[in-house]
């Protein structure tokens, strides 16, 4: 039903790669978001807690630099311990406090001098300029459905995204402590679509903002198009909510392995929730960015 549709997305959607490491936490911690292009001037669309994640970066990187200054002027000695123990305190920094975070937009353009943004003041939506790049990685852009009349309960749609972040592409730096991009590794991750079927749709204090799924939107989708078999763009995937459904089982006694077993479940139900169409077209023309629709 998706096939073509999910070749359509695949030319304008793409990964955002993250890898974290806190302050003494031996491993480096690999995540993901998405990203979809609008047009050819380098707009792209993802989530707002996506864009307020990137620009964290920034102050968590440029607060842990100013530590590590400070910290290398210390004298060792019988009051190192001391004094590094005052400094984390400044610093607000902890066993696991996130110390050192790197971004990396995979496979959208060949070169840029940064990126601008613009938030949507209500809703979980954002807007990604890439600056100064020469050529867009993106054969093709999002076109988003015009006549939202028909946007109705029952009808099925499907998100793309990349959940399972299997890039390798990463090291520490023992020297610097630091982390690092490397090209040594496997630098992708297979994209994932899933479907899903109108439920109902979301409103707050604000209006009418989305569309609600019968399945989740998996970690990673964030900022993902969701589409229709024709690959028209009918929202964007944002968060997944979980609904307790009652069905709790406490001290169940099962067999399993041939032993009797008392188990606990709590059920829920987990719904995917995406921001509508209408919002992102919106957002778009107050922003005066271009974009196409069917």
């Amino acid at each position: 039903m998706f096939i073509n549709a999910i070749e359509i997305a695949s030319e304008f959607t793409r990964p955002i790669h993250t890898i974290t490491k806190t302050y003494k936490g031996a491993n480096i911690i690999p995540g993901a978001a998405t990203l979809f292009f609008v047009n050819n001037e380098g707009y792209a669309l993802t989530c707002r807690h996506v864009v307020e994640l990137l620009l964290q970066s920034e102050v968590i990187t440029d607060n842990y630099n100013k530590f590590k200054i400070e910290r290398d002027q210390l004298k060792k000695g019988k009051n190192y311990n001391r004094q590094l123990r005052t400094l984390l305190l400044k610093y607000n920094i902890k066993n696991d406090t996130t110390v050192l975070i790197k971004n990396s937009f995979v496979d959208c353009v060949d070169k840029m001098s940064g990126f601008s943004s613009i938030v949507h003041p209500h809703f979980d939506l954002a807007l990604i300029k890439f600056n100064d790049f020469s050529h867009l990685n993106s054969p093709n852009f999002a076109i988003f459905k015009k006549d939202t009349l028909d946007i109705k309960q029952g009808k099925f749609l499907c998100r793309l995204g990349y959940p399972f972040p299997e890039f390798t592409n990463f090291s520490y730096n023992k020297t610097n402590d630091d982390i690092e991009w490397n090209s040594k590794s496997q630098n992708g991750s297979p994209k994932f679509p899933i479907e899903g079927m109108i439920t109902r749709f979301l409103a707050d204090q604000n209006g009418k903002y989305g569309i609600e799924l019968s399945t989740p939107g998996l970690r990673g989708q964030s900022g993902g198009p969701l589409f229709d078999s024709d690959g028209i763009v009918y929202g964007m995937q944002s968060r997944t909510k979980h609904l307790h459904l009652g069905f709790d089982i406490e001290n169940k006694e099962i067999l399993s392995k041939g032993k009797l077993k008392k188990v606990n479940n709590y059920s829920f139900m987990h719904l995917g929730e995406c921001i509508s169409v209408k919002v992102i077209k919106d957002f778009l023309k107050q922003n005066n960015v271009s974009f196409q629709e069917k």
